[in-house]
């Protein structure tokens, strides 16, 4: 399997027939997963933990301000227990690993996860960021590696851009438009050091990404790749949405 970076959105996500189309498209472009595990921009614990793996855990909606009909999402995927217990082998020993019975998959996960594989018939865990250091997620990332010969899609879920400023000053998108366009020509080099010191190289880094956590889930996903450089990268989605780039990648 590939690991790929998607920019997730927020719950009106699932209401943008393109967006939903475009994600759709994407899903169904691959090979089936024999399971996923994902690390999303909206869970930070340290050390490393693991979401319920328990079939049909409840999801876990943490946002607010939107129609009550978003509370009422569901997305029951099966149990997933085989899954956890391979990334606890593969992230347990040198690193206390704790397993969160409760937690259900966050919006970061399961917005993207119920437009690519709408079915929900593929067990899912998430894992949580240990730190918003970019080289912490790249070593994740390295870590989780192994699981995609087994059939397992690694998915960082973040967010190319995510400036709320350039939605209340339309002329702020020049910032992050240029972002992105350095991170796409990042991405295409395989230069992970420079993305993973995009607030000093990156232009108008501290536009696009106010705090880190929307950016560094696109270095676990680098961690995890076979090889970067020309021609290991592709772009499945790249779109604007309110100033903010919805650039989303596989890599092989």
């Amino acid at each position: 399997m590939p690991a790929v970076f998607v920019s997730h959105g927020a719950p009106p996500t699932l209401d943008d027939p393109e967006w939903l189309a475009d994600l759709n498209a994407w899903g169904r472009s691959m090979p089936k997963p024999r399971a996923i595990v994902v690390v999303s921009a909206h869970w930070e614990n340290a050390p490393v933990a693991i979401s319920s793996a328990v079939a049909g855990t409840p999801l876990f909606y943490d946002f607010g301000g939107f129609h009550p009909r978003y509370y009422t999402l569901e997305y029951a995927t099966p149990d997933g227990t085989d899954l956890a217990r391979r990334i606890a082998g593969t992230l347990g020993g040198r690193t206390p690993l704790h397993h969160h019975a409760d937690r259900g998959l966050d919006h970061g996960a399961f917005i993207p996860l119920m437009a690519m594989f709408p079915a929900a018939d593929v067990p899912v865990v998430q894992v949580s960021m240990p730190s918003l250091e970019p080289a912490a997620l790249l070593a994740l990332g390295q870590r989780l590696r192994a699981l995609r010969d087994e059939g397992v899609l690694v998915m960082g879920s973040g967010f190319m851009t995510h400036s709320f400023a350039v939605m209340r000053d339309p002329d702020l998108a020049r910032h992050t438009a240029a972002f992105d366009e350095w991170a796409a020509d990042a991405l295409d080099r395989g230069d992970v050091d420079a993305l993973s010191d995009y607030v000093a190289k990156g232009p108008g880094a501290r536009v696009a990404h106010p705090t880190a956590d929307h950016f560094v889930p696109l270095l676990l996903t680098m961690g995890a790749a076979s090889s970067v450089g020309a021609g290991s990268t592709i772009t499945p989605i790249d779109r604007s949405r309110f100033g903010n780039s919805t650039r989303s990648i596989q890599v092989v």
